[in-house]
């Protein structure tokens, strides 16, 4: 099971628009440059954000995205399963049709342990708490510099 680049990317604009958005609409050109993501990629991932209304898009000569919610309200989960779908290593926990042999399968169980595990992980983490981390990162890049 792997995020692709739609989840990493979508991950990082929202934790950008989480540090950023000061009760203002951040333009997509911003974000593209202090992520280093195209402009475009970023207006198909904030699309389908926008659709599942975790950000909302503000238009005109100050528009860009905000987020829709609190970052505290928005987990990890909501925006990975947003832009990637259901979490899971293998596709018999999402789909028990899947596969013929589920009832006799001994690791079964381990697949759906994994997946209650990365998505336990997924659910408890909020984008204030990415936010929060970026920041420390930051503060802590900043003092080492100074440090030299």
């Amino acid at each position: 099971m792997r995020v692709s680049t739609k989840g990493r990317y979508g991950l990082r604009a929202m934790v950008d628009l989480a540090e950023h958005e000061e009760g203002e609409a951040i333009p997509i050109r911003k974000i593209s440059e202090r992520q280093d993501i195209s402009e475009q990629y970023l207006e198909q991932l904030f699309a389908t954000l926008r659709k599942a209304e975790l950000v909302k898009s503000v238009r005109g000569a100050h528009g860009g995205y905000m987020l829709n919610h609190e970052p505290e309200d928005i987990s990890v989960a909501d925006i990975i399963t947003t832009l990637e779908g259901p979490i899971a290593p293998v596709d018999c926990v999402i789909e028990s049709d899947f596969c013929n042999y589920i009832d006799k399968c001994v690791i079964h169980g381990l697949w759906e342990e994994l997946a209650d595990a990365i998505n336990g992980v997924i659910e408890n983490m909020t984008l204030s708490d990415l936010r929060d981390k970026a920041i420390k990162e930051k503060q802590r890049e900043k003092n080492k510099s100074e440090v030299k």
